[in-house]
């Protein structure tokens, strides 16, 4: 009777280890499954596949403000090449729910630094548009920077030319089990989070108002402005519009002010301050000094007017002559002036844009020659001839008293 409920508590034992064992084998297969279904979706990532990319990563959540879609073309495939050749991973853990109808995995993702990547793309996108700008204002309508496409070529252009260090993102990869008692089918489940994840948050930084500061904004809008040529230079900043003269005489004198600041332009942020939407940068701005050029102008310009040539040349060549002056007073300028100038940026939700900025940049680097010196000696210039036609009907009035 002993023997047999020894025997009875050892079959029980038994019993209880080979379920044990079985449950525990099924758990491991249901890990291993997952594991798998895991792996071979991350290592085709890894191998560049562009049907898996754009499975989890569709090519126009990666710029949703972009103002025209394009097809999926072999340059944005590409791009997605280049952002994927570091990418890796490692399984940490494998989590599967006791109703084995869902599973968690935890990956370590390497990908290229994305707040590095997206500060940069921000910075040439801004770079961009502030030269198309210049472009149109000076007749070529340009404004491609707004597409998907010309988005994307930025991104790739970045990729090409920079080497990225990489970064980490810890994930968890949320599955869910498709199948049924006979046949398990586990799938990876899409999430806003997972697409995120797997480009180690360029998404997200991307859509970052403050993903360039307001001193980075300031810095990107200042750099361009030196790397504009003349024309765009004089168009951006309204240079033309500042000459009241003739075409002639605009693009003469736009084009000396221009090489001025080519030649004496230079900057130093010193600090900044954020309230809310709105931002101040003071800043340090070296540039040609308009009063010495003025001062040379004038004394030149009086010289010339209290000459008896002004009276002989007539108004037509006054004006010419004015005008050759104040070019010569630019165009032999040396001296450079320093001032602290703040400047006002706005977030519009999107970025960091300089308020006004054509004109404030304007303003900051021209000073006093906002307004056109010419106007002054074209008054000058009449009162010289209103002088001068008196004088000539005074001795018109003697010779008839005379006679």
């Amino acid at each position: 009777m002993n023997i047999n409920k020894h025997l009875i508590l050892l079959f029980s034992v038994l019993f209880f280890l080979f379920a044990v064992s079985v449950s525990s084998g099924c758990f491991r297969k249901n890990e291993s499954d997952v594991k798998s279904v895991v792996r071979n979706e991350l290592d085709q990532l890894k191998n560049l596949d562009s049907e898996t990319t754009q499975k989890y990563i569709p090519y126009t959540e990666l710029f949703p403000d972009a103002t025209e879609n394009t097809d999926l073309t072999d340059e944005i495939n590409k791009t997605f090449s280049l952002f994927f050749r570091k990418f890796n991973y490692k399984i940490s853990d494998v989590i599967v729910g006791t109703t084995n109808h869902s599973a968690t995995v935890s990956v370590k993702l390497t990908t290229i630094d994305s707040k590095v990547l997206a500060r940069d793309f921000k910075a040439e996108l801004l770079r961009t548009q502030i030269t198309e700008s210049a472009q149109a204002q000076k007749g070529n309508i340009k404004d491609s920077s707004r597409s998907l496409e010309a988005h994307y070529l930025i991104l790739n252009h970045l990729l090409n030319t920079n080497d990225y260090d990489t970064a980490e993102t810890d994930c968890n990869i949320q599955l869910v089990n498709t199948g049924n008692d006979k046949k398990e089918k586990w799938k990876i489940q899409r999430t806003n989070s997972l697409e995120d994840d797997l480009v180690g948050g360029l998404i997200a930084d991307l859509a970052d108002p403050d993903i360039l500061s307001p001193e980075d904004t300031l810095t990107v809008y200042l750099d361009t402005l030196q790397k504009l040529d003349l024309k765009e230079m004089t168009s951006y900043l309204g240079v033309v519009n500042i000459m009241n003269t003739s075409d002639t005489a605009k693009n003469s004198i736009a084009s000396a002010l221009a090489e001025q600041i080519h030649k004496n332009f230079n900057y130093v942020i010193k600090s900044s301050s954020e309230n809310g939407y709105n931002a101040t940068v003071t800043t340090e701005i070296t540039t040609f000094d308009s009063d010495s050029i003025l001062a040379d102008y004038q004394e030149k310009l009086d010289k010339y007017l209290a000459s008896a040539d002004a009276v002989i040349d007539g108004s037509q060549k006054r004006y010419e002559k004015s005008f050759e002056i104040l070019l010569n007073s630019i165009n032999d300028n040396t001296v450079t002036t320093v001032n602290d100038v703040d400047f006002v940026l706005i977030n519009d939700g999107v970025s960091w844009k300089l308020q006004d900025e054509g004109n404030t940049l304007g303003n900051a680097i021209f000073g006093t020659l906002t307004d056109s010196p010419l106007e002054t000696s074209d008054s000058e210039d009449e009162n010289i001839s209103a002088d001068t036609d008196k004088q000539t009907d005074d001795n018109t009035s003697t010779e008839s008293s005379s006679n």
